[in-house]
C-alpha cells in the first residue's frame, strides 16, 4: 500500500509539500513527526502534518519525491495538539516553536552515559532538611497528583524566605522518583543559572539537572535531547525553552515568580511562558506549581473563579520582615545629595559600622537617563529610535535599543551653546554608584544592571562577591529583586519607588509593588532587625501596601478597580501591533486595520476597539509602530475578529500578541 504524507519543511520553503513514503513507514505514526526528505539537490527536515493512504488531488505539477527517514522524537502523544493550540492562540504558524528544536534532529545520539555525567566541580550539600507544617501541607496535597496525574493548579503564595524552594525540591524529588520529567521555569537567564547552581548542590546525586535557556551550552542542549528521546527522568530549569520541548514523561510543572512579565517574551509571538505553562499542565493532566511572594492578580483572581488551589506560606524560615520606612524626596530638607536622603544615608552609614550589608535599588539603568540643554530645551535623541539618548559614564551617549552612540557632545548640537548648559537629568545606577562612593569612600560597592548581568562571568562574580561580604553595597536594577538570597542585608533603599507608576500600563500599580515587595524582601533575611527605605517623589496609595502581609489587601481594592475599567483579568485585551519602514503608509494602513475591526467587531456588543496609537517609543531601527487594543469579555471572540485579517492585503507588518503584560 503507498503511503503519501504532506510536508511543511521547517526552512525554505513556506507551502506545504507532498512526498510518497518507503514501504516499511506503513505502520508507523506519521502525523506530527519530524522527517527528512530531498528538496532539489539537499536533504532538509520537515514536519508531518498529514498522511494518506492515496495520492490526494493535487494542483502542484512537482514530481512526488520519496521521503527518506523519519528522525528520532520523543514519543510526546499530547505534543503536536498543544502546539496547534498554542498557534491558534498566537495567530501564528504552529511550526514556530518547532523550528526552535531543529538544531537538534539528525544528529547522533549522545550516549547515555555521557549525558548523566554531573558538574564535579560543585560541592555537593545535599542534606535532610525537615519542614515545617505549612510546607509539608503543601506537599502532601500536590504529591498524589503526580503519582496519580490530575490536572491541579496551585498558587503557592509564600512571603519572601519562607521556603518556597524546600517546597520545589520535595516535589521534584517525588517527580522524579516516580520516573517522570519535571519543569522548572524562572522569569530570568541570570535567576535560572542561579537554580541550576543551587539545586545542583542541594537535591540527591542522583537527579538529573539540567538547564536549557540561551546561556547552555548547544552540546548540552544536545545531549538533554538524547533523554528526552529516551525518556530518562530530568529536571529541566530554563526561562522559555523548556516549556516549548517534547516530553513524553512530564509529570510536573513548577514556574517560580510567576507574577514576573519577565515570561512574555519580548519579541513576537509574544508567547508568554507561563500561560503556555498552564495550557499544558492542562493538557497533559498534570499538577502545575505557581509560586511567589506577590502572586499576579490574574492568577489570584483564578483562584476565585477557576477553583485554582491557593496555598500559603506566612512565616520566615528564618529572620523577621522589615521595618519600611516612607521619605519623600520633595522633602526640603538640606542633604549632601537630592537623590540621598538624610534618613538613607544615616542608614547606610549605621550598616556600614556594624560591618552589615545594603541594597541600593532603582529601577534604571546607565548614569543618567538624558543631558538636556538649559538654553534651548534641546534633547539628544536616538537616529533610528524615537528615544531620547542614555548618558553613560564613558562619557558617551547611547540608544538601549539599536546600540547606537556618540560621543557626549562639547556644546550644544541645536543652538552651540557651551557645553556647560548641558544638564544632566534623572539618575542611573552608574551615577548612584559614583555618588555612594563620594559619601562612603572606604565602601565596597558593586553594580548589578543590564549591562553586567549579560556579562555572564561579570555578574556571576558579582553575586558570589556580595554572598561572601566582599561587597558592602550592591547598586542594581530589577534583577536583584527576584528570588536572590543574600543573609548578610539589613537594609534595602530603594531611590525612586514611583518612577513607574505614571506610565500608561493598566497593571502599573501592580507590577510596581510587587517590585517594591520583591527587593524589600532581600532584607532580613537572616536578622531580626531590617529596614526598608522607600524614597519616592510623591506619596502613592500603593505605598500603604508595601508590608508584605498586606498584599492580599492590595489585590482585593485592585481587582474591584479594573472590574470597574474592564480589564484583565476580568476581561480579556489583545493588542495588535502594526510595523512598517514608511509612517505615512503604517499610518494609513493601521487606520484600514481599525475599520476592518470595528466592521467585524458589528457582529459583538461587548468588544471595543481602541486606536490605532503611536506607542511611547514608536520607531527602533527605522521601524514606525502603532498599536490598536481589542477589549472584549471572551478570548475566542477577540480572535474571530482576526481570522480574516488577511483579507486586507497591508503591506504592514502585523503582530498579534493576546494578553500584553508591558
Amino acid at each position: 500500500m503507498n503511503m503519501y504524507i504532506e510536508v511543511k519543511l521547517l526552512q525554505g520553503y513556506t507551502e506545504p509539500l507532498l512526498y510518497s513514503c518507503p514501504d516499511e513507514w506503513a505502520s508507523c505514526k506519521l502525523v506530527g513527526s519530524i522527517v527528512t526528505v530531498p528538496l532539489r539537490t539537499t536533504k532538509i527536515h520537515g514536519f508531518v502534518i498529514a498522511a494518506y493512504t492515496e495520492k490526494p488531488a493535487c494542483s502542484r505539477t512537482f514530481a512526488v519525491k520519496q521521503a527518506l527517514s523519519i528522525e528520532p522524537f520523543p514519543a510526546d502523544t499530547h505534543y503536536l495538539s498543544f502546539i496547534k493550540q498554542l498557534a491558534t492562540y498566537y495567530q501564528v504558524d504552529e511550526l514556530f516553536c518547532i523550528k526552535r528544536i531543529k538544531h537538534f534532529l539528525g544528529q547522533k545520539e549522545v550516549p547515555l552515559d555521557t549525558c548523566f555525567s554531573k558538574d564535579i566541580t560543585n560541592e555537593h550539600t545535599h542534606k535532610h532538611v525537615i519542614l515545617t507544617e505549612e510546607q509539608q501541607y503543601v506537599v502532601d496535597s500536590i504529591t498524589p497528583h503526580i503519582n496519580t496525574p490530575c490536572y491541579t493548579p496551585a498558587l503557592l503564595h509564600g512571603v519572601t524566605g519562607s521556603g518556597k524552594t524546600e517546597v520545589y525540591k520535595k516535589l521534584i524529588q517525588a517527580t522524579l522518583d516516580s520516573g517522570k520529567t519535571a519543569v522548572l521555569l524562572l522569569p530570568e537567564v541570570t535567576l535560572a543559572m542561579q537554580f541550576f547552581s543551587l539545586l545542583r548542590k542541594q537535591l540527591p546525586s542522583s537527579i538529573e539537572i539540567r538547564s536549557f535557556h540561551s546561556a547552555t551550552r548547544v552540546k548540552e542542549k544536545k545531549q538533554t535531547w538524547t533523554m528526552l528521546i529516551n525518556e530518562h527522568p530530568v529536571l529541566l530549569i530554563g526561562v522559555h525553552l523548556p516549556i516549548l520541548l517534547p516530553i513524553a514523561n512530564l509529570g510536573l510543572i513548577i514556574v517560580d515568580e510567576e507574577h514576573d512579565v519577565g515570561y512574555q517574551e519580548k519579541k513576537h509571538p509574544k508567547i508568554n511562558s507561563k500561560e503556555a505553562a498552564i495550557w499544558r499542565a492542562h493538557h497533559y493532566h498534570i499538577p502545575i506549581v505557581l509560586g511567589s511572594a506577590t502572586p499576579s492578580c490574574a492568577s489570584l483572581h483564578n483562584v476565585h473563579t477557576k477553583n485554582w488551589q491557593l496555598y500559603t506560606l506566612t512565616q520566615r524560615f528564618a529572620g523577621s520582615f522589615p521595618t519600611v520606612q516612607r521619605v519623600l524626596l520633595t522633602n526640603k530638607h538640606k542633604r549632601k545629595n537630592f537623590w540621598i536622603s538624610t534618613e538613607l544615608q544615616e542608614a547606610i552609614a549605621d550598616r556600614l559600622a556594624k560591618k552589615e550589608q545594603a541594597i541600593i535599588f532603582l529601577n534604571r539603568r546607565g548614569y543618567s537617563f538624558f543631558i538636556q540643554c538649559s538654553a534651548c530645551n534641546y534633547i539628544p535623541t536616538c537616529q533610528a529610535c524615537s528615544v531620547s539618548l542614555t548618558l553613560h559614564e564613558e562619557g558617551y551617549l547611547s540608544c538601549h535599543y539599536c546600540g547606537y552612540t556618540i560621543p557626549l557632545p562639547t556644546q550644544c548640537p541645536s543652538c552651540k551653546a557651551d557645553g556647560s548648559c548641558l544638564n544632566k537629568r534623572g539618575i542611573g545606577t552608574q551615577q548612584v554608584v559614583k555618588i555612594l562612593q563620594a559619601l562612603f569612600p572606604y565602601a565596597r560597592i558593586g553594580r548589578a544592571d543590564m549591562d553586567t548581568t549579560t556579562k555572564k562571568k561579570i555578574w556571576e562574580q558579582t553575586v558570589t562577591d556580595f554572598e561572601q561580604g566582599n561587597l558592602d553595597i550592591l547598586v542594581g536594577t530589577q534583577t536583584i529583586t527576584k528570588g536572590f538570597h543574600f543573609p548578610h542585608v539589613t537594609l534595602v533603599g530603594i531611590l525612586w519607588a514611583d518612577i513607574n507608576l505614571n506610565f500608561p500600563l493598566y497593571n502599573a500599580s501592580e507590577t510596581t509593588l510587587q517590585q517594591l515587595i520583591q527587593v524589600a524582601g532581600r532584607a532580613g533575611r537572616q536578622s531580626d532587625e531590617s529596614l526598608v527605605i522607600v524614597q519616592a517623589m510623591e506619596d502613592h496609595d500603593i505605598f500603604s501596601y508595601l508590608h508584605e502581609i498586606d498584599y492580599i489587601q492590595f489585590y482585593d481594592k485592585e481587582i474591584q478597580s479594573r472590574q470597574e475599567l474592564q480589564y484583565p483579568p476580568c476581561a480579556r485585551l489583545v493588542e495588535v501591533e502594526l510595523k512598517h519602514t514608511q509612517e505615512h503608509t503604517l499610518e494609513r494602513e493601521s487606520h484600514m486595520f481599525a475599520t476592518f475591526l470595528l466592521t467585524q467587531a458589528n457582529n459583538y456588543s461587548s468588544i471595543r476597539i481602541l486606536g490605532p496609537a503611536k506607542p511611547p517609543v514608536s520607531k527602533i531601527k527605522d521601524i514606525h509602530t502603532r498599536k490598536i487594543y481589542i477589549k472584549g469579555p471572551n478570548i475566542n471572540e477577540i480572535l474571530n475578529l482576526l481570522k480574516h485579517k488577511e483579507d486586507l492585503h497591508i503591506t504592514s507588518a502585523v503582530h498579534i500578541c493576546p494578553n500584553p503584560l508591558s
